[in-house]
């Protein structure tokens, strides 16, 4: 058996001895070189197994002139979906032997134009970027020098990869799975009043298209408008709302957080959940399998979000030329108890 180098780490001579090869073939083999033969190959991974061989990233990527950092700028930490996407881009990076260094635009447009000129981008080989406020006439701010990755939907085209969730069919969903059980009368809850785009609006038409599918009339009394999408926005939302006196047997709250505020008004108010006013949200966080009633949600895809975003960036930081490419991710409706009684 090969021994280990002097500080008692396995190294890739011990490899290349314990599977009879060069140093170069066992390179080759742990990055991922095609024109190896299958039974090479297959020596030099049992090695690698049983030996236990990690490689040096760090080295590694000092030799290819990078960091192996990237870097991640998202609108707000405090809201639980960005945390979780975080941690998904976290772990997808990780288990590529990348490091993830994390930045917060707090949504503001100044800080996002910052954050792409920033010196903290000469820390970094490429940034996954997920804007709140930049538009198509910021375009020409997001042709940077650098691999680059956006999430959302505030910017569409342009020279660099996007990816993004279904907003408009997965809203479709979510009021469609009201409809399904016998709700008419389905409230919004966090309109943004002449946006245009991003996603209040892509989530107002799935909810409009819907409606229209059943033949059920839009009340306009029935969206309520909402800033920040937080708890608290939800639950003064839904006060609003029931004060209003306005008929409803549905709410759906445009993100987990607005629906979850939404059943803390609807149970301090005494109204039973779904029995008189099911709730649907958006995002499948966490928190949403632990309320009670348990919410119903969309999930967006966010696994799938942050494992297609890193893959790209990385693809670019290698090299890829190919033409920029747009992902949108899969979604799907998760009924839980706040519809279904």
């Amino acid at each position: 058996m090969a021994g280990t180098g002097t500080n008692g780490t396995v190294t890739m001579n011990d490899v290349a001895l314990e599977a009879g090869v060069s140093i170069k073939t066992v390179s080759n083999v742990v990055n991922d070189y095609p024109h190896i033969r299958p039974s090479t190959r297959a020596k030099v991974e049992e090695a690698i197994d049983k030996l236990g061989y990690r490689m040096n990233f760090s080295a590694r990527h000092l030799r290819q002139g990078r960091t192996g950092i990237i870097g991640l700028a998202l609108p707000e930490l405090s809201l639980p979906y960005f945390a979780e996407l975080a941690d998904s881009v976290i772990r997808a990076a990780e288990a590529r032997g990348i490091v993830v260094l994390i930045e917060q635009t707090s949504g503001g447009r100044q800080h996002e134009l910052d954050v792409l000129t920033s010196d903290r981008r000469q820390l970094t080989d490429g940034l996954i970027f997920s804007p709140l406020e930049l538009g198509p006439d910021d375009a020409q701010a997001l042709k940077v020098d650098y691999p680059l990755v956006v999430l959302g939907e505030r910017i569409f085209g342009g020279d660099w990869d996007h990816v993004t969730m279904n907003n408009v069919d997965a809203a479709r969903a979510a009021t469609q799975h009201l409809i399904d059980q016998g709700r008419r009368r389905i409230a919004v809850i966090g309109a943004h009043h002449g946006e245009s785009m991003g996603s209040a609006a892509l989530r107002m038409l799935g909810y409009q298209a819907a409606l229209a599918a059943n033949g059920i009339p839009l009340d306009t009394d029935l969206i309520i408008e909402g800033g920040l999408w937080h708890r608290q926005t939800g639950a003064d939302s839904t006060a609003a709302l029931l004060d209003s006196g306005v008929e409803v047997d549905a709410i759906f709250g445009l993100n987990d957080a607005m629906a979850l505020g939404a059943l803390r008004t609807l149970h301090a108010r005494g109204i039973d959940v779904p029995g008189q006013i099911a709730v649907i949200g958006f995002d499948d966080i966490e928190d949403s399998q632990y309320s009670a009633p348990s919410l119903s949600t969309i999930s967006p895809g966010r696994e799938q979000i942050a494992e297609t975003a890193v893959d790209l960036l990385l693809s670019r930081i290698a090299g890829d030329d190919e033409p920029f490419r747009r992902v949108i991710t899969d979604y799907s409706v998760i009924a839980r108890e706040s519809t279904e009684a």
